[in-house]
């Protein structure tokens, strides 16, 4: 696996993580705001012979929760997006360690 799979892997974990925050008003525009970052990702780097919805389906349906919302954190990063949804993040990563 080469570094951009595994970038490309991240944020769309990230994205559905994005997914499981609905304590989160603003989550559709923070979904969008993920989703036109890993477009941009995909157009500036684009991997030959590899299966982008392919991927995702697999991330979304193998991925454990708590994995797609540390993955999350770093896509957050990457968007700059508000410490009030960081900070949300952390807070439900907190709770799904004390259930495991």
């Amino acid at each position: 696996m080469n570094e951009l799979e595994d970038q490309y892997r991240y944020l769309v974990s990230g994205y559905y993580g994005m997914q499981l925050m609905d304590e989160y008003p603003l989550k559709e525009y923070v979904l969008q705001d993920i989703k036109d970052y890993i477009k941009d990702f995909v157009n500036n780097y684009p991997i030959k012979n590899y299966n982008y919805q392919e991927e995702a389906m697999y991330i979304k349906e193998h991925t454990e929760d708590r994995i797609k919302l540390q993955d999350l954190l770093l896509v957050l990063n990457k968007i700059k997006a508000d410490i009030d949804i960081i900070l949300l993040v952390k807070e439900k990563l907190q709770k799904l360690e004390k259930n495991d």
